[in-house]
């Protein structure tokens, strides 16, 4: 097993008061009441999570990377005292084999897995919600908006990428929620053992002065518009500093037996602060699904543009990006000529609480390339789930993207993955 690695994400907690050192954060004891707080401390919860999970690639011109990994997750929230309640949670990322393959920090050979080993502050917030229809969290915390496109948290990697921020959130209007968050720093799923020595697109950290601002409208029946506006500054990668802004509605409805399923979208960025590009792109997604019964089949084409001048493809540096362009996860940074991605999806609700998933991808440029060919590849991707009575599930999942063979794109990969949850 390799060195196990433990984060310097320390938050000291006491009972006395409240004390969140990575923000900086102290409720001083004066201000607590016993008889409140003892009441605010029985109505705190505490739940452990685990996450097993065997992960195999194969990488033409890489060979093969086996790794299996446990994620444990301790949860604690306390009850409410004065408006103000807390969160604390520490993830334990442990290897059941020896790491002799690249997992994020150890630079060992064949196809890399990005789940470090490692413990860490997973969250660790002060939220406060004495004014009406409106939460505020100060501290490190998930963010995730929309459909996780452009932020998110990547929990489908075994360290979960978190922010460090001050956020607020309003519903006093009707179907109105309004987001805004300040961001400090971003902590990345290559975990707290890579600090500044590391490249900046292996640092467990970013350090930013980023703004996030999202507006969602639900319509009854409808669905739900989104207007948003990221302003990225990245102080540890600056050529991942940007400015977007754009709008999204999704949603479906319902004609007896059957249900039309829609989303659209489209987003605009430009280069911001220190980024030393100078660039322009936009993005685009449409997609229809239809639903009857317990399958469900889909079409849609997402569209991430670059600017050919510059040579730089749009880019969404805080998203999820394993829930997009396949898998395989081989677009996680965009082609300087940009990436169309069609595809098919079809879903299927199986007896004995089984789901199954299946996808088809076809890429190719989104702008012309001088040299070689605008294919990209497919890739073809399936999964098998199944929940358990108790909440448990087991998956079974499968990528397998075949590039091009021109020198220029990708190498065909194929990737396994077994993985349980369980939760008491």
């Amino acid at each position: 097993m390799a060195n196990r690695k433990v984060s310097r994400r320390t938050v000291p907690i006491s009972l006395a008061g409240v004390v969140v050192s990575t923000m900086g954060v102290v409720v001083p004891q004066s201000l607590m009441a016993a008889d409140s707080l003892q009441d605010a401390l029985k109505a705190s919860t505490t739940k452990l999570s685990l996450r097993p999970r065997y992960e195999k690639v194969e990488q033409e011109g890489a060979g093969i990377s086996e790794a299996a990994t446990i994620l444990s997750r301790l949860t604690f929230t306390t009850g409410n005292f004065y408006d103000v309640s807390a969160v604390l949670e520490f993830d334990d990322v442990t290897s059941m084999k020896s790491v002799d393959y690249d997992d994020g920090s150890f630079a060992g050979p064949g196809p890399a897995i990005i789940d470090p080993e490692g413990t860490e502050v997973n969250q660790a917030y002060l939220s406060y919600s004495g004014l009406d229809s409106t939460d505020f969290r100060w501290g490190r915390q998930r963010i995730v908006l929309d459909n996780q496109r452009f932020v998110g948290g990547v929990a489908w990697r075994q360290n979960e990428q978190t922010y460090d921020a001050l956020s607020v959130t309003n519903t006093s209007f009707g179907g109105l929620s309004m987001f805004y968050a300040h961001v400090t720093d971003v902590n990345r799923i290559f975990g707290e053992g890579n600090d500044d020595s590391y490249p900046a697109a292996r640092r467990g950290d970013h350090r930013e002065d980023t703004n996030l601002l999202n507006l969602n409208y639900k319509f009854e029946g409808i669905g739900a518009l989104s207007a948003y506006y990221y302003d990225i500054e990245n102080e540890s990668a600056a050529a991942l500093s940007s400015v977007t802004y754009g709008v999204r509605f999704a949603g479906d409805t319902k004609f007896d037996s059957f249900s039309l399923g829609y989303e659209l979208e489209y987003a605009d960025q430009e280069d911001s602060a220190n980024n030393p590009n100078s660039y322009s792109a936009d993005y685009s997604l449409i997609g229809v699904s239809g639903t009857i019964s317990n399958f469900t089949l889909g079409f849609a084409m997402e569209t991430l543009g670059a600017d050919a001048d510059a040579g730089v493809g749009f880019t969404t540096s805080l998203a999820t990006l394993h829930m997009f362009q396949g898998w395989a996860d081989q677009f996680l940074v965009t082609p300087g000529a940009g990436v169309e991605d069609s595809y098919v999806t079809f879903k299927a609700g199986l007896p004995w609480g089984m789901n199954f998933v299946a996808v088809f991808h076809s890429f190719e440029s989104a702008e012309d390339i001088a040299v070689g060919s605008s294919d990209y590849g497919t890739e073809i991707d399936a999964a098998l789930t199944k929940k358990f009575e108790n909440g448990a599930t087991l998956q079974l999942k499968y990528a397998d993207f075949s590039g091009e063979d021109d020198g220029l794109t990708p190498n065909d990969v194929e990737k396994v993955w077994i993985t349980a949850t369980y939760a008491i």
